[in-house]
């Protein structure tokens, strides 16, 4: 099951805080691309789940300290997250394979790869490497002529066969 954006963010923060201590919910919400509303609520969880422990280090600043089921907390999160990552890279790779199968069953050797949408950015290295265990070139973007396209959109990834010309 794909981990929640919680447990990721959640992830993140453990990580970061283990890593410095002393570090500011404002550098915690730059690091991690969120407001600093939604890194205060996040710890405000993992306080009050005894995850973490605040400590006043001096007058305006905080130590936050990752308590013993904190650390067990992060190393479920990280397990859960590479398992979810691992069924992610096994499906990817068992769809890109079957696709290359009736890439090569329609006559072609190569394909372009072309990024649709936003998703997971390991998506296209995987259809890459893919290609290159089956045989497939990858072709530029640059390429004129018409080949088919393995197209990523997200966590999936399409086959688009050029249409073959009438004579």
């Amino acid at each position: 099951m794909e981990p929640s954006i919680e447990e990721v963010r959640e992830l993140n923060l453990l990580e970061r805080i283990e890593e410095d201590p002393d570090i500011t919910q404002a550098n915690l919400a730059d690091q991690l691309g969120v407001a600093v509303g939604t890194v205060n609520w996040h710890i405000k969880r993992l306080v009050d789940k005894g995850y973490v422990k605040v400590k006043r280090a001096q007058r305006k600043k905080l130590r936050y300290i990752i308590t013993p089921s904190g650390i067990a907390l992060r190393a479920r999160l990280t397990i859960n997250y590479i398992e979810w990552s691992m069924l992610l890279y096994r499906k990817t790779r068992r769809r890109v394979s079957d696709l290359l199968a009736e890439l090569k069953e329609a006559g072609y050797s190569g394909a372009r790869i072309e990024i649709r949408d936003q998703g997971p950015d390991d998506i296209k290295d995987i259809c890459r490497l893919t290609c290159l265990e089956h045989g497939v070139e990858v072709l530029q973007d640059n390429d004129s002529k018409q080949v088919p396209v393995l197209e990523v959109n997200g966590s999936k990834v399409h086959l688009h066969l050029p249409e073959k010309k009438m004579n």
